[in-house]
């Protein structure tokens, strides 16, 4: 091995130690043993890389599976969705907070100067708090699944900031995080601010109480164009947001929509 990537590798057992108070859980994948295995070589070329990490920032897509290249690609299509409509993004469920990057630099390629696209993610930050009989119970879906290491939420605030001073009007910020039971915390902030109108909603939340609060909350919010993404509709694993929907919207209240690059992903964009 060269030293270049042994000192790599040093470092990410040095960083490895940081994530000692995260709870060991699988992750859901849906690919077959041999797929999994050959990402065990992804990620040791991606620890042994001999390239400098200012160049490795620019050069990310080496490393990028079609899968999540993918997902990036339907945040773009969401996007591109609600652009003509006013209102906020927001989040509910960050987990590690791509999603909230992805809006933030979609913001300034599409519209820089839009100071009004304010974005909001919603999380615990600690896990999942309760899981519901409506709910299926699983690897991840379980009381502190999709938990985060102890302190992200100021660590994502800091990334959060940076790019949005990579981009215009960065003296303004245009970004929020709020920590909480979702349940309590998305009635709070439209109460502190009723005037705010939602343009695009992504609901990651996999749980039905949770997921119920939010479509009821957000439901005098969203006007005509309004888009809802939808990251477990009519998945039987996760069936509580579309019970959640089903319970407080119907299936009627505008167009579901499958994603042209995520065929398991949906969007709402009402009527």
């Amino acid at each position: 091995m060269n030293p270049k990537g042994e000192e790599m590798n040093n470092k990410k057992n040095s960083d490895a130690e940081g994530y000692s108070d995260l709870e060991s859980y699988d992750q859901e994948r849906r690919t077959t043993s041999e797929r999994l295995k050959n990402r065990e070589q992804l990620y040791k070329l991606f620890n042994e890389r001999p390239i400098p990490d200012e160049q490795l920032m620019v050069s990310l897509g080496l490393y990028t599976r079609s899968s999540a290249l993918s997902k990036m690609l339907y945040i773009n299509e969401l996007y591109q969705l609600m652009l003509n409509i006013p209102g906020v993004i927001m989040e509910f469920g960050t987990w590690w907070g791509q999603n909230i990057i992805l809006f933030e630099n979609l913001r300034g390629i599409y519209e820089p100067f839009n100071h009004d696209r304010r974005i909001i993610g919603f999380d615990t930050f600690e896990g999942y708090p309760v899981i519901s009989d409506k709910d299926v119970e699983s690897g991840i879906i379980k009381k502190g699944g999709y938990t985060t290491s102890s302190g992200y939420m100021e660590y994502l605030n800091k990334l959060i900031d940076y790019h949005e001073r990579e981009n215009v009007l960065y003296f303004k910020r245009k970004h929020k995080l709020i920590k909480g039971d979702i349940s309590e915390t998305i009635p709070k902030f439209f109460e502190d601010e009723p005037h705010t109108i939602v343009a695009l909603a992504y609901f990651d939340l996999a749980l039905y109480e949770p997921s119920k609060v939010c479509f009821e909350t957000i439901r005098p919010h969203l006007i005509k164009g309004s888009v809802i993404a939808l990251d477990e509709i009519n998945n039987p694993d996760y069936p509580g947001e579309t019970i959640a929907l089903k319970e407080t919207w119907g299936l009627n209240i505008g167009k579901i929509i499958r994603s042209k690059f995520m065929p398991g992903r949906a969007y709402l964009i009402v009527d």
